[in-house]
């Protein structure tokens, strides 16, 4: 039987990317959209055949009491909605971040507990090509134990920038700012990357902010645990809206080798300086990435089908609490000048 999934924000980033990677699983059916704008219930009954469209969550909840909620709205309704769709028993994947706040994020996890319901947050760029091929090759020892990551993210502005879909993301009252759009990505990146403990301290800087108050620029630093390395291992991460040109780039070092991502293309480069060249082929470079959502909805599945509990959920929850301790440390940290340490 088909999984029954509806969708709560019909936005950009759920008709270009959430929608066609639905679309293509076979064993879901959307047939269900719930916005308050009329304009994106019109737009989803242009996308979906016989759709059936809400501008109430609870009322499409007790109307179809789908199996499944997908919440692309803006960061800001996270925590409500999350909360509305658990109590009405559906499971939910939520786009990030999953709420603002760290009692908001305990809370739901415990409602999730309670109702034996799957709550995932969108976690894409694990299932982009070049970085799944990064994980790859860490797992197989070509690195060594990694040492050190450094991840970029330079974009000329927000996406959506001009038009409804990027408002939110230049909007502190909607849970904006790039720290947000962007470094709740490289956040678990790095935790993934660095083998799966979670963060010990950041420092941040934090700049470029607009008249909404949120961030343009972030420069952040994360400490992780040496395992058994001495000493800590360190993250950093330059995040810009303000870039000339767009570009996304990775380097990532071990004890035996390194490896540049740069767009799609991987090198490895080993301690000799022998060096190999991976083509991580992948579509056009976007803000959508429509292409690493049949991830994110495999895993999704595959944590409704195995429960709650199963490692897959727990390690998506636990990346979901290091990536929101981790923003809102770097805003204390932006603001104090220090760096903060993250509570064990």
């Amino acid at each position: 039987m088909k999984l029954r999934g509806a969708i709560s924000g019909f936005g950009e980033v759920a008709a270009r990317a959430h929608l066609p990677g639905w679309l293509a699983r076979e064993a879901v059916d959307i047939r269900v959209v719930h916005d308050p704008i009329s304009e994106r219930r019109h737009e989803a009954i242009r996308h979906i055949k016989g759709v059936r469209v809400y501008d109430d969550l609870e009322l499409m909840l007790d109307g179809e009491a789908p199996d499944f909620v997908d919440i692309a709205s803006p960061p800001a309704f996270h925590a409500a909605a999350v909360r509305t769709a658990l109590k009405a028993g559906a499971h939910v994947l939520i786009e990030k971040p999953m709420c603002l706040s760290l009692d908001e994020f305990d809370d739901l996890c415990s409602i999730a507990r309670q109702t034996g319901r799957v709550l995932c947050c969108v976690h894409n760029w694990k299932y982009a090509p070049a970085y799944a091929k990064a994980a790859k090759l860490i797992a197989e020892g070509r690195l060594g134990a990694v040492r050190f990551i450094s991840l970029d993210r330079l974009r000329t502005a927000p996406a959506g920038a001009g038009g409804s879909g990027g408002q939110w993301r230049a909007s502190v009252a909607s849970g904006g700012g790039i720290l947000i759009d962007h470094g709740w990505h490289v956040f678990y990146l790095m935790q993934w990357l660095m083998g799966g403990e979670p963060a010990l301290a950041i420092s941040a800087k934090l700049g470029d902010a607009g008249e909404s108050g949120a961030e343009q620029t972030a420069d952040l630093r994360v400490s992780f645990p040496g395992g058994r390395l001495s000493g800590n291992r360190i993250a950093r991460a330059y995040l810009s809206w303000r870039s000339p040109v767009r570009r996304t780039s990775a380097l990532i070092y071990g004890e035996t080798g390194m490896l540049e991502i740069e767009g799609d293309n991987v090198r490895l480069i080993d301690s000799d300086g022998r060096i190999e060249t991976f083509s991580a082929e992948d579509a056009p470079d976007d803000s959508y990435h429509a292409g690493w959502f049949a991830g994110v909805a495999s895993a999704f599945e595959r944590a409704i089908s195995e429960g709650p509990d199963s490692p897959s959920a727990r390690v998506n929850l636990a990346e979901a609490r290091n990536a929101l301790a981790l923003t809102i440390a770097s805003r204390e940290s932006s603001a104090s000048g220090s760096e903060i340490s993250l509570a064990r």
